[in-house]
């Protein structure tokens, strides 16, 4: 990808399932402005991922029949060149470089969900929407790291 998409977000398996005939009007605007393709590349939102989320969505909407689910965003973005993937080298290098054994003692995630911290740290806005409260504290609390995590999509400004 030549040009940095830089409005992306990190979208937490368990916030993806909201996707699938999304009821809540916060949802529907996060969906509609995920799925909208600006001309501008610096108004491109992108969804950043790694290979075991895209997993994890995957797994989770194998039954889903909306067109509006998780399967049909990631389709959209990664047919526009919009999906940011941290690839497993560069998950394997963070983690090596940050996960010390003071930061690994005092982290509250489970061991799949720590993965998904480095695909989280190394996106540009550092924008998490998860209701993980393990992966929120481990984020948040991060050494050398500010992060915005939140539980619904209004309390971040992924628009902006």
């Amino acid at each position: 990808m030549a040009n940095e998409l830089k409005k992306d977000i990190f979208i937490d398996n368990n916030i993806a399932k909201n996707f699938a005939n999304p009821l809540d009007p916060e949802y529907k605007k996060l969906l509609k402005w995920l799925m909208e393709n600006h001309p501008d590349d610096e108004q491109k939102s992108c969804l950043v991922v790694s290979q075991k989320l895209l997993a994890e969505y995957h797994r989770s909407s194998l039954h889903a029949t909306s067109a509006t689910n998780i399967a049909a965003l990631i389709n959209t973005l990664l047919r526009e060149k919009r999906l940011k993937k941290i690839s497993n080298d560069q998950i394997k290098q963070f983690k090596q470089e940050h996960f010390t054994k003071q930061v690994e003692k005092k982290m509250l995630s489970n061991n799949e969900d720590r993965d998904h911290i480095p695909v989280v740290l190394l996106s540009h806005r550092r924008f998490a929407l998860t209701f993980d409260k393990g992966l929120t504290q481990d984020l948040e609390n991060f050494p050398g790291f500010t992060v915005t995590v939140v539980k619904r999509p209004q309390d971040l400004p992924y628009s902006a």
